[in-house]
């Protein structure tokens, strides 16, 4: 006598409509959760940092403490910076700083259009990306989290004024191992605060940023000082381009 035929279609069905056991669902849940909150936290912690009474940290100056290296970083008020360091920092970094709303458009379509082109990209990061890198993502070229600087660098614009992004920024830069912030770094490269630098020293400074491991400002070389003074000629004719600093 043939067995009878067992039709397989509602087993697989059934099997279709199985939940996950219920640990598993507590887990996914908690992933779930913490996505959330890692998404969140750049737009929650740009409303903490508004008032100037917060001395926001970087992921750096973290990462340093949770390896036992420790940091170096004087947090110190924007009206306490001499100008020639804002304004060299802008002329170095961000000529566009104070008129583009976080992200240079103009120039990240050229550096598209170098890179379709087959040419050599270059940087297209505003003050506002590096502050976003610095304060929320981790570093290191990754076509990732320069997608994530683009949006979050936008926000930060929309509600920090360009004078408070700036003050962050200046104080959570890394301008050597260890050595966090403008005031630090004119401590610890010229033996003086950030108030009482030159032209030359706050132009030295600023040329260091992209590289501030190989770049020393105290003992800069012939290609960093010609840098320098470029930039520091630049800063003296800044006009406009720092007008947001005030």
């Amino acid at each position: 006598m043939d067995a009878p035929i067992i039709d397989p279609e509602p087993r697989m069905a059934q099997r279709k409509r199985r939940k996950p056991p219920p640990r598993a669902r507590r887990w996914l849940g908690r992933i779930v959760m913490v996505l959330v909150l890692v998404a969140l936290a750049p737009a929650i912690l740009t409303l903490v940092y508004y008032p100037s009474f917060v001395h926001p940290v970087s992921t750096l100056m973290l990462k340093d403490v949770v390896t036992l290296k420790g940091y170096d970083r004087q947090w110190v008020g924007i009206d306490d910076v001499a100008p020639a360091v804002l304004h060299s920092v802008v002329m170095s970094e961000d000529g566009q700083f104070c008129s583009h709303h976080g992200v240079d458009l103009r120039e990240l379509r050229a550096v598209i259009d170098e890179a379709l082109a087959g040419e050599e990209t270059r940087g297209a990061s505003t003050i506002t990306m590096q502050t976003a890198k610095n304060l929320y993502l981790w570093h290191g070229r990754s076509f990732l989290r320069k997608a994530l600087e683009f949006p979050i660098a936008v926000y930060i614009d929309l509600i920090l004024p360009k004078r408070r992004i700036m003050e962050i920024y200046i104080n959570i830069a890394e301008w050597g191992p260890g050595i966090y912030g403008v005031e630090a770094a004119s401590r610890h490269h010229f033996g003086k605060p950030a108030s009482e630098l030159n032209r030359q020293e706050a132009a030295l400074l600023a040329v260091t940023l992209p590289n501030p491991i190989a770049r020393n400002p105290a003992r800069p070389t012939s290609g960093l000082r010609r840098l320098s003074g470029i930039i520091e000629r630049r800063a003296r004719q800044a006009g406009g381009y720092v007008g947001c600093l005030g």
